[in-house]
């Protein structure tokens, strides 16, 4: 089954300045990405402001990145939803519209046990064709809801078609906890984009960076140095991109991500589905300069 791997990218949602899911952009967004050298694309995920979109918005994203990728690079939709109703519909269209693969986030806002989360992924994991990827997605500091390692096992053994994790909270003790599943093939992914090197060195499989949209230079390099298994280069490349990326998540990630995208006519508008907030003009004006400062779009080594 396809895994994810390399730098993967949650991409934002462009919006019109209507409101609507600006289609134009989005395309022009999948094509900056992959022709900058990123591995996969994610669509719907965190970065996309997924719980703010309604399902068929959800879906009219997924088929545009899917079409619009023609297969160029592997696209994993991530599908988790409010309820469990919905997640199966999404993960029952992306199956439909040819997506690589899935991720589900965890369930949020409502406490469950780990019992309630195996059950969870093994309803989801089973309304899909046994042999289409699933990707567990636990963002506690979001969803409020963990996976633990021994949760994750339970849920591998159940779910054959579970083939791995995106982990979004920086724990690297759970992060290799995770890599010995299933006799050490379960794929694992890391959400905090500064451990993006130590996980490939430890065998986790890459990073998933909103970031990775505004300096995909920067993670082609981390990840080509990385293959290369010269680690020396790979950590100057990786030093680079923390500082940049403390920049762009120093206020609001998500919305400077667009400001960044529309100054560089990659999308048309930096709105933000309400109600997350935008920047504030003197926001973008000192995003962009200190970006500027930085020469952010040059790799320096």
């Amino acid at each position: 089954m396809q895994k994810l791997f390399g730098t993967v990218v949650p991409v934002i949602t462009p919006l019109t300045e209507d409101d609507k899911i600006d289609v134009q952009s989005l395309k022009n967004l999948v094509d900056h990405c992959i022709d900058n050298g990123l591995q996969c694309l994610y669509p719907c995920g965190t970065t996309g402001e997924m719980m703010y979109l309604t399902v068929e918005e959800r879906k009219l994203v997924a088929e545009v990145v899917l079409e619009h990728t023609a297969k160029r690079v592997p696209v994993f939709v991530q599908v988790g939803a409010w309820n469990l109703a919905d997640t199966i519909e999404l993960a029952k269209h992306a199956v439909e519209k040819g997506a690589d693969g899935i991720g589900v986030v965890t369930p949020v806002f409502y406490k469950l046990s780990d019992q309630g989360l195996v059950d969870f992924y093994e309803a989801v994991s089973k309304a899909v064709p046994a042999d289409f990827p699933v990707y567990l997605y636990s963002i506690p500091q979001n969803a409020i809801n963990d996976i633990t390692p021994a949760c994750a096992e339970k849920i591998a053994e159940k779910c054959p078609n579970v083939v791995g994790i995106k982990y979004s909270f920086p724990d690297f003790t759970k992060l290799q906890q995770f890599m010995t599943i299933r006799n050490e093939t379960f794929s694992v992914l890391v959400g905090p984009d500064h451990l993006f090197e130590a996980l490939c060195a430890v065998g986790g499989e890459g990073v998933v960076s909103g970031n990775a949209m505004c300096i995909p230079e920067h993670y082609a390099k981390v990840w080509a140095a990385i293959q290369a298994k010269d680690f020396d280069l790979a950590t100057k490349y990786q030093r680079r991109t923390n500082i940049l990326n403390a920049t762009m998540c120093a206020i609001n990630n998500i919305a400077a991500y667009k400001v960044i995208l529309k100054n560089e006519g990659v999308i048309a508008t930096s709105k933000m589905r309400r109600p997350m907030e935008n920047l504030t003009p003197e926001q973008e004006k000192e995003l962009l300069k200190t970006m500027a400062d930085l020469k952010y779009r040059e790799v320096l080594i």
